[in-house]
């Protein structure tokens, strides 16, 4: 394994956050790997106020489209789950393309280029394994990403296939077009930029919570100490690697309340066979769903809110609340009274969430799967 050197040794690793939401992958990145955030990237106003509350003094860098990222600070880890809506299986599937939310994760992997930090972590939902991408054909390169068209002197089939070439046994070259899927595009665009990734997908029941939630999680590490510096030097203009200063000063500001009290170490997974039985009252407010709910309830620590509110013209709504205590956070992490979010708001910042939980224990099982190939 690699050893730290003489500029992280004896620090904490430092975090940047994307596309950060409330910041359940950062709750679990910075356990994961004993580091500090000391900057984010949010551009929804919602979120980035309950970020800005529990991580209060780290700068918003702001939209990711119009950052310069010679300008930020380096970090050691840059993790995000960016976009899922054109990658999701409930939404209109338009894939990793450019000009699609989704296809923000290359903002990302600018990021990733220009920063060159030792680790990266991803998360999106498990939609990426099937949802088409497209990926930049590089310069010079006049393909259209499908296998060459034989020459006229080779032999083929009507349909074009060549014929008397090596047998493929395992079919991974007879369609040639084959659609690229998004997991692909993302794992092809890090070993691009240098980097070994590991995924896996992970549903947040495995770890205890009563509901479904898949999730897929990409840890990649640098595969090469200073990359930057073996792929080229710093261009004309531009400050060498490790000189760089942050200069961008759009923090969102906190005002003078204190930072919430973070989510204490994940329990989640590993108390998640722990024999809990429902009783009788609980069987009767929870029905069917009595066991998951006891279990959760246990493995949190927190008795689950109400999960439904009337609203005003008589119609049953779901509750924050509930919803909040289904992502194992702490009670008002997302629904605190002065953080000012309306109830769709608190809603749409928790659905477009991860749960600690699930991403520290998959995080964990990713790391340790690196370290055992390393020694």
């Amino acid at each position: 394994m690699r050893l730290p050197n003489d500029e992280t040794q004896g620090r904490r690793p430092r975090i940047g956050s994307l596309f950060s939401g409330y910041g359940g992958l950062d709750l679990a990145v910075e356990e994961v790997f004993d580091g500090e955030t000391v900057w984010f990237s949010e551009f929804s106003p919602a979120p980035a106020r309950v970020f800005a509350h529990h991580w209060p003094g780290v700068p918003n860098l702001g939209d990711i489209t119009t950052i310069d990222w010679r300008e930020v600070e380096p970090v050691d880890v840059i993790c995000g789950g960016f976009p899922c809506q054109d990658v999701s299986t409930v939404g209109k599937r338009a894939g990793l393309h450019p000009g699609t939310r989704s296809g923000l994760w290359a903002r990302m992997a600018e990021a990733i280029d220009v920063l060159q930090p030792e680790w990266v972590v991803a998360e999106n939902v498990r939609g990426l394994l099937s949802a088409t991408a497209t990926r930049p054909t590089p310069e010079g390169d006049e393909t259209d990403g499908c296998n060459p068209v034989p020459s006229t002197s080779e032999p083929s089939t009507p349909d074009g296939t060549v014929r008397g070439v090596e047998s493929d046994p395992w079919s991974l070259g007879d369609q040639p077009a084959r659609p690229l899927r998004a997991l692909g595009a993302v794992l092809g665009d890090l070993a691009d930029l240098g980097y070994d990734a590991r995924w896996l997908g992970l549903p947040a029941s495995d770890i205890g919570a009563p509901h479904t939630r898949y999730r897929i999680f990409i840890l990649a590490r640098r595969a090469v100490s200073d990359a930057a510096g073996l792929r080229r030097g710093p261009r004309r203009g531009e400050p060498g690697p490790g000189t760089r200063t942050a200069r961008n000063h759009r923090p969102v500001a906190s005002g003078h309340r204190p930072g919430a009290e973070r989510a204490g170490g994940s329990r989640a997974a590993s108390g998640v066979r722990t024999g809990v039985a429902p009783d009788r009252s609980a069987l009767r407010r929870w029905g069917c769903y009595a066991l998951a709910i006891r279990r959760w309830e246990h493995l949190t620590g927190r008795e689950a809110p109400s999960p439904t509110l009337v609203s005003g013209d008589g119609q049953y709504r779901p509750a924050p609340r509930f919803v909040e205590w289904l992502m194992g956070l702490p009670d008002g992490w997302v629904t605190a009274p002065d953080l000012g979010l309306t109830s769709p708001e608190q809603l749409t910042a928790l659905g477009n969430g991860v749960v600690p939980a699930q991403a520290v224990h998959a995080l964990g099982a990713l790391r340790a799967a690196e370290g055992d190939c390393a020694t």
